[in-house]
């Protein structure tokens, strides 16, 4: 009997033990598994969070990624937006915005939306509902379900020329911030080509009316060009030879370039002073200015172009008639830029 007892004891420690190794072995695999787990599970959640949040409808083949500023987002052709009407199917759908900027909706037709955010072109819609007597009370939603990506190049004078990837049309003033803003020759012009073409193009002078560039779009496939500053080149006996940018309406006077360039020297010969002139048939021709004359009030044309260079003598340097060669060689010897192409 005792030994059939401790037989049977024997056994039921020798399960105990058993089951204590296997639920060692469990918890082991259990920590073996667990970073695995986690890893897979926040996998899926980021997956699910990504495609909850980047509403793409169905013909969706523009980027995934959900522009920052989507509140401030002007349409253009190739977004896509999903329309919702409370207890009316009719008007319901999912539409594109079309080369002409207009979404086609049942009914209504044509609707321009280019130029205007989701949240206008939503309350212009249930103005034209309303109006139109189709809906006593309507109550719609318009989403943006795919956002096409597009580029606009920008060239001339900005930092960083080139192309500039975009999310429909933005505001000029936008456009240009994205290529590093306007360098110190940039002009008062700025020139857009529509869809890179030259023969729809306009022209925005933006120093005159600053608002221009807020209320001017470009959208994707536009060419942004912006214009340098006529510069007028002020050489020889003055303080600070340079290029004076010829800023605002873009009108410079002798009298005006002369102060710019800090004045005449002492060495100076201001009876007399010289001015380049490129010509439309690629001839230079120079002007003798009467400049102390000037400086007393004596009345003279003295408007600059662009590209002009005025020449200051000392008093070494004798020109007893306008000799072309001879002011380009003076000239030369006080370093002309090569840009003004003498």
């Amino acid at each position: 009997m005792r030994t059939a007892t401790s037989t049977k004891n024997r056994r039921a420690h020798g399960d105990i033990i058993m089951t204590h190794k296997a639920l060692r072995l469990l918890l082991l695999l259990v920590l073996l598994l667990a970073p695995s787990i986690v890893t897979a599970q926040q996998g899926s959640a980021g997956s699910s969070f990504s495609s909850g949040h980047v509403a793409l409808g169905s013909e969706s083949s523009g980027p995934s990624r959900v522009p920052s500023d989507i509140a401030n987002l002007r349409l253009a052709p190739g977004f896509m937006l999903r329309l919702t009407v409370l207890d009316d199917p009719d008007f319901a759908g999912t539409f594109r915005v079309d080369e002409h900027g207009n979404l086609n909706v049942p009914v209504l037709g044509r609707v321009p939306v280019e130029g205007e955010t989701a949240s206008e072109a939503q309350a212009h819609l249930q103005r034209m509902l309303l109006d139109g007597r189709f809906l006593k009370d309507p109550q719609i939603e318009l989403t943006v379900v795919e956002f096409p990506e597009g580029e606009i190049t920008v060239l001339g004078e900005v930092a960083r020329p080139g192309l500039v990837a975009v999310h429909g049309s933005r505001k000029l003033i936008d456009v240009l911030a994205l290529a590093g803003g306007t360098t110190v020759t940039a002009g008062n012009e700025v020139e857009i080509s529509r869809g890179g073409t030259e023969e729809d193009s306009e022209s925005i002078h933006y120093s005159t009316d600053p608002g221009t560039m807020e209320t001017t779009f470009v959208r994707p496939g536009d060419t942004v060009l912006v214009k340098r500053a006529g510069i007028v080149y002020v050489l020889g006996a003055v303080n600070r030879p340079s290029g004076i940018v010829m800023q605002e309406a873009g009108s410079l006077d002798v009298l005006q370039a002369i102060a710019l360039a800090g004045g005449t020297t002492q060495t100076a010969s201001i009876g007399t002073i010289y001015l380049l002139r490129r010509l439309p048939d690629h001839s230079t021709k120079v002007i003798a200015l009467p400049y102390k004359k000037m400086t007393r009030g004596m009345p003279a044309d003295d408007q600059l172009l662009a590209e002009d260079i005025l020449f200051v003598p000392t008093n070494k340097i004798k020109m007893a008639y306008a000799d072309v060669q001879g002011v380009i060689t003076a000239v030369a010897t006080v370093g002309v830029y090569t840009a003004a192409g003498y």
